[in-house]
């Protein structure tokens, strides 16, 4: 063969790589989410922490410090339903179909009523019939300090040890629903060092899971025990972490106790975190810290460029200028 014939030959055949690259890398035919890293017949695990908001105290009424002068009105809305397809972690690490209260066998020193978990599973199914298994993990415990929940303590480690449990018995952590605060506006200092000890949390939770950008949907406060409720609200709305969404409680009608929401409010909230969630799977990795109270999102494309594609076209751009030295 005639040098250059062999020379165009060796050029031509490189374009023809470049043009394919190109055409793979570009002209993808769908956005590209985490969802479309999660196996079929998963179950997408949500981790449900914090305090009583979070276990949930909607329809609530009475003294709830002790079990036995508290009551619960035994109303669950249309929103808060069973699902087949929304199953919960029991207390014993099994999977089990979730109902109202989640919490019943977490929370056990309290009263549970309802909390957002239900009506946020039942929002992700209604805006995605084809989501998959939704796999809610209770770990909420009224009453408590975020100091508590620090690594090493018994929270956290309950937190960690109930996630990898349903991890193994096949689940894909797909976000961490945090609703938690009101028992650090009591004391100034609690307040005042809550923005530092919620990014330490989450950081240490994230690594502990081995999920350097797992979804965060934290709830800024609707109310607190104490006189440092703004502190604390400006440390939720402010914390910056790649991949974190916060969504505002403020305004969201509470029980005669002034501090735990309604049953209607807490379906308004666990709403508004699906929406969060499904604006953390629109374009990854995200940070807002704006507070979300109406969510609007659609699709969009995300092209990852990685060191390989890069070593891919530079070979082939070299073939491709050789062959015409």
């Amino acid at each position: 063969m005639p040098p250059f014939a062999a020379k165009l030959q060796i050029s031509t055949s490189s374009t023809v790589m470049i043009l394919s690259f190109l055409l793979l890398l570009f002209f993808q035919p769908s956005p590209i989410t985490s969802q479309d890293l999660v196996p079929k017949n998963t179950i997408n695990v949500f981790l449900l922490a914090g305090q009583s908001n979070m276990a949930g105290r909607g329809g609530v009424t009475g003294d709830n410090t002790v079990t036995n002068n508290a009551t619960w009105d035994g109303v669950v809305p249309p929103q808060c339903q069973p699902n087949p397809s929304i199953l919960r972690l029991s207390s014993d690490l099994v999977w089990v179909q979730a109902h109202e209260p989640l919490h019943a066998d977490i929370d056990v020193r309290k009263t549970n009523g309802i909390g957002p978990g239900m009506s946020f599973a039942n929002a992700v199914l209604t805006r995605d019939p084809g989501f998959g298994l939704v796999g809610l993990v209770p770990c909420a415990i009224g009453g408590t300090n975020i100091s508590e929940w620090e690594k090493g303590g018994f929270l956290y480690e309950q937190l960690v040890r109930r996630a990898q449990a349903a991890q193994r018995s096949g689940g894909v952590y797909r976000a961490v629903l945090w609703y938690q605060g009101e028992s650090d506006t009591e004391i100034n200092e609690d307040a005042e060092l809550y923005g530092s000890r919620l990014i330490r949390f989450f950081t240490d939770l994230r690594s502990d899971l081995q999920d350097p950008i797992l979804p965060i949907i934290q709830v800024a406060l609707a109310s607190g025990g104490g006189p440092y409720v703004d502190i604390v609200r400006r440390a939720q709305l402010g914390a910056k972490l790649v991949n974190m969404q916060c969504v505002d409680a403020k305004g969201l009608p509470l029980e005669p106790d002034g501090l735990h929401l309604t049953t209607p409010a807490q379906v308004r909230i666990g709403e508004t975190m699906a929406a969060a969630f499904r604006q953390t799977q629109s374009s990854l990795p995200t940070t807002t810290t704006t507070p979300i109270h109406t969510i609007s999102s659609s699709p969009t494309f995300n092209f990852k460029f990685s060191s390989n594609y890069y070593y891919f076209l530079i070979i082939s751009l070299s073939n491709v200028f050789h062959g015409f030295i």
